[in-house]
């Protein structure tokens, strides 16, 4: 076999080829593809019925695809679906908790479901415990724990059994914003030793947690790439911010005026005016921005490109609406 086939071979940890999913005649995902590699964390990107759930559910084993593949180590989900299983651990959009269980007592009884042996259990629990940040609610009955903590249980459940893979389903929904921040650093500890699939719709967890980027919508995927990448490939539109000294009542028309301005935006700061001017693309225009503002007798104070953010790219690919 080839080195450089058999490295690449080794280092892809998942592979979902054609991925198609029908809910009676309606497909939830369609041909989907992608790869993830051993001990990245990817983001799987998405409005709110684009496919994700149905995707991780697919890539944990439990559902079927209507057709297509996933390997996971080599082992395709469906038919050796309880080799890949043991390299998985799961947390769903809904954590499946027993709420009348202490959390010890959950972990534990979820190693034995695992198959783990008795001796194992009980370090596993207390390791899991530990990375989860649970050491003060270890007796705590699961029913009264908050939100918060009850994702941190279920956290702790996916990685009892040191599984390789974690697919994480919109673990930061519905807990609030001192929650996230300390369920985003779990999430980023625990990458650093396991190959981490993160599933979520909050643009900024996703850019702050993970190396690359997946966005689906309605079914298909639409990009594939680093944050940064994604920036400068969709960029399409360039943006220059100006902040200019002259009446704002002459300057937004004369700048609406010069050739290749597609847009221009304002906005007053504290004795600053600020304008956005959307360039067409391959254009530059700044020359000619200069001149206009020189011309007129008013002061050109700063002017800068500026790349799109997550937010902006996310909502390009997934609404027909111009930036």
């Amino acid at each position: 076999m080839d080195s450089t086939f058999q490295s690449s071979m080794q280092s892809t940890m998942i592979q979902a080829t054609g991925l198609t999913h029908y809910y009676g005649p309606f497909p939830a995902i369609q041909d989907v593809n992608f790869d993830v590699r051993r001990g990245e964390i990817l983001g799987f990107l998405g409005p709110n019925g684009a496919g994700k759930t149905t995707t991780m559910r697919i890539l944990t084993g439990y559902m079927p695809p209507t057709r297509g593949t996933v390997t996971l180590d080599g082992y395709d989900v469906v038919e050796k679906s309880l080799e890949a299983r043991r390299r998985i651990g799961y947390l769903p959009e809904t954590v499946p908790l027993y709420t009348e269980m202490t959390v010890t007592s959950y972990l534990k009884y979820m190693g034995t479901l695992r198959g783990m042996p008795p001796k194992l259990i009980k370090g596993r629990t207390d390791d899991a415990v530990g990375l989860c940040h649970l050491e003060d609610y270890r007796k705590t009955i699961i029913g009264k724990l908050s939100k918060g903590f009850r994702q941190r249980v279920g956290i702790a459940q996916a990685i009892m059994h040191e599984p390789e893979v974690l697919v994480l389903d919109e673990p930061t929904i519905g807990i609030d914003p001192i929650q996230v921040v300390e369920t985003r650093r779990l999430i980023e500890d625990l990458g650093k030793s396991q190959t981490v699939v993160l599933s979520s719709h909050i643009l900024p967890e996703v850019s702050m947690i993970c190396e690359r980027v997946l966005i689906i919508n309605e079914g298909k995927i639409v990009a594939e790439d680093t944050p940064k990448n994604l920036a400068e490939g969709l960029q399409g539109v360039e943006r220059l911010e100006i902040e200019i000294g002259g009446p704002v009542t002459d300057v937004l028309p004369a700048l609406r005026k010069i050739r290749g301005v597609s847009r221009v935006t304002h906005r007053s700061l504290t004795q600053k005016e600020l304008y956005t001017v959307h360039v067409e693309s391959g254009k530059d225009i700044r020359d000619e921005i200069s001149k206009a503002v020189i011309s007129s007798g008013w002061r050109l104070l700063s002017m800068q490109t500026v790349g799109m953010s997550l937010e902006e790219i996310f909502l390009k690919l997934t609404t027909h609406e111009d930036l």
